[in-house]
C-alpha cells in the first residue's frame, strides 16, 4: 500500500501538468505520511541531494559545452570532418561528415540536445544544398546526437553516478561510455555509406592542402578540450570534477580570445541559460533523493527484484525486459528523471543477475537516449525538426532504419559486457 500511494501521488501529478521535481517532492511526502516518517526527514533528504561534492562536475561541464557549443565550435569541427572524409571520396560524404562532426562536438558539449542544434543548423542547410533529401540530414543529426548522452563527459553519466548514490565513480562511467559511443556513430556510417550508393548520393570533395591545414589547425584548438578531459583523467593528473573546471577556463579562452566569434555582451544571456539549466537539475536530484529514501524505506527495490525472478531467472530475458521497460519509459519520460527514478529501483535488481553497475548505466543511457528520439517526449526529435524545418509525421515516416541501427548497437552493448567493460577495467584498475 505504502508503494501505490508513492507511485499513485507521483503518476496523478504527472498526469495534471505539474513540473517533475514537484511531482517527485509530492510523491515523497505522501510517501513519509503513509510510512510515518516525520517531513523533516525529507526535507533533510532533499538538502543531503544536492550537498555532494560530485555535484560540481555538473556546472562545469554544463557551462563548458554550452560555450563551445555556441562559440564557433561546431561549424569549426565540421569543417575538420570534411577535411577527413575529403580524403576518402566516399559516396556520401557529407552524412559521414555530420557524424563525425557529432562525434567530436559531443566529446566536448556533453549534451546530445545542444549538438542537434549546433550540428544541425549546419550541417542540413549543407547537406540540402548538395542533393540530399532535407528529412535524411535532419534523421541523421538526431540519431548521431545520441552519442553525447554516452562519451565523455556525458551529463547524464554523472546523474547516473549520483543517482547510484555516489557509489559509482564517475571516470569509470565515461570510459565506460567511449566505446559504446564510438560504436554507434561507426554503425551510422555504415548506414550511411549503404543508403547512399542505394540512393546515389554525391560524393565527398577533397579539402585543397593548404586549406585542409588551415581548417585543422583552427579545430585542434576546440579538440584540446578532449584531450584536458580524457587524458588530465586517465593520467591522473586531475578528477573529473577538476576536469570540468579546466575545460571551462580553456572553452572560454578559446572561444573569446582564438575563435572571438561569441560577442561579450551575449556571454551574460549564455551564463544565464546555464544557471538556469543547472538549477532545474539540481531541483529534480534533490527531490529525487528523497523519493530513493522513501523507496528504500519500502524495500521497493527488493519487491521489484522478487518480481522479475518471479518471471525468469535467466539473466538475458531479464536483460531484454528491462530494455523493453526502458525504452518504454524513455518514450515517456524525460532523460534527466527517468535515470533519477528508475535508477534505484533497477540497479538492485541488475545487481542481483550479477550485471555490473557501470555496464547497466551504458545500457540505462542507450536506452533513454533512443527513447528522446521519439514521441511523445523526445528532446532531440523535436530540437532536430525544429533546426531541420521538417515536420516530425516527415521524420518519423523515415528514421526507422535509423532506429534498427540504434537498436542493434543497444543489443550488442547490452549483451556484450566488454564493449562498456573493457576500457575502464583496464586503465583505470
Amino acid at each position: 500500500m505504502d508503494i501505490f500511494i508513492l507511485l499513485a501521488t507521483m503518476l496523478v501529478c504527472f498526469l495534471i501538468g505539474m513540473p517533475i521535481a514537484y511531482s517527485l517532492a509530492m510523491a515523497a511526502i505522501a510517501g513519509a505520511l503513509s510510512v510515518g516518517i516525520p517531513l523533516e526527514a525529507v526535507m533533510l533528504k532533499i538538502s543531503d541531494g544536492v550537498s555532494k561534492v560530485a555535484m560540481l562536475t555538473i556546472p562545469f561541464f554544463v557551462l563548458a559545452g554550452a560555450i563551445m557549443a555556441e562559440g564557433g565550435m561546431a561549424k569549426r569541427l565540421v569543417a575538420f570532418a570534411d577535411v577527413l572524409v575529403g580524403l576518402t571520396r566516399l559516396r556520401g560524404g557529407l552524412s559521414i561528415v555530420n557524424v563525425l562532426a557529432t562525434t567530436f562536438l559531443s566529446g566536448i558539449s556533453g549534451s546530445a540536445v545542444a549538438d542537434t542544434s549546433a550540428i544541425g543548423s549546419v550541417m542540413i542547410p549543407q547537406m540540402e544544398a548538395n542533393g540530399y533529401p532535407r528529412v535524411f540530414a535532419t534523421n541523421l543529426t538526431i540519431s548521431s546526437s545520441v552519442q553525447a548522452l554516452l562519451v565523455p563527459p556525458s551529463h547524464n553519466a554523472v546523474l547516473y553516478s549520483l543517482a547510484t548514490g555516489g557509489t559509482i565513480s564517475i571516470s569509470a562511467l565515461f570510459m565506460a561510455g567511449v566505446f559504446p559511443g564510438l560504436l554507434l556513430g561507426f554503425s551510422l556510417i555504415m548506414l550511411c555509406i549503404v543508403i547512399a550508393y542505394r540512393e546515389r548520393h554525391p560524393q565527398g570533395q577533397t579539402v585543397p592542402a593548404k586549406d585542409a591545414v588551415k581548417i585543422t589547425i583552427d579545430a585542434a584548438w576546440g579538440l584540446i578540450t578532449l584531450v584536458i578531459i580524457l587524458g588530465g583523467i586517465l593520467g591522473g593528473i586531475f578528477t573529473a570534477i577538476e576536469a570540468g573546471a579546466v575545460a571551462c577556463i580553456w572553452a572560454f579562452f578559446v572561444t573569446m580570445f582564438i575563435y572571438r566569434d561569441y560577442r561579450w555582451r551575449d556571454l551574460p544571456a549564455l551564463l544565464h541559460r546555464t544557471f538556469r539549466t543547472v538549477a532545474m537539475v539540481m531541483t529534480l536530484i534533490a527531490c529525487a533523493s528523497a523519493v530513493g529514501y522513501i523507496m528504500a524505506l519500502t524495500q521497493m527495490p527488493a519487491k521489484m527484484t522478487q518480481f522479475f525472478l518471479s518471471i525468469s531467472s535467466n539473466k538475458y530475458v531479464i536483460l531484454l525486459l528491462i530494455n523493453v521497460l526502458l525504452l518504454l519509459l524513455g518514450t515517456l519520460v524525460d532523460m534527466a528523471p527517468s535515470i533519477l527514478i528508475a535508477t534505484p529501483i533497477l540497479l538492485p535488481v541488475m545487481q542481483n543477475f550479477g550485471v555490473d553497475p557501470v555496464h547497466f548505466g551504458m545500457i540505462m543511457l542507450l536506452n533513454l537516449g533512443i527513447g528522446l528520439c521519439h514521441p511523445p517526449v523526445g528532446a532531440i526529435l523535436f530540437v532536430g525538426c525544429a533546426v531541420g524545418r521538417v515536420s516530425i509525421e516527415q521524420v518519423m515516416r523515415k528514421i526507422w532504419p535509423f532506429y534498427a541501427v540504434m537498436f542493434g548497437v543497444l543489443m550488442a552493448v547490452t549483451y556484450i559486457p566488454e564493449i562498456s567493460l573493457w576500457l575502464p577495467r583496464h586503465i583505470l584498475r
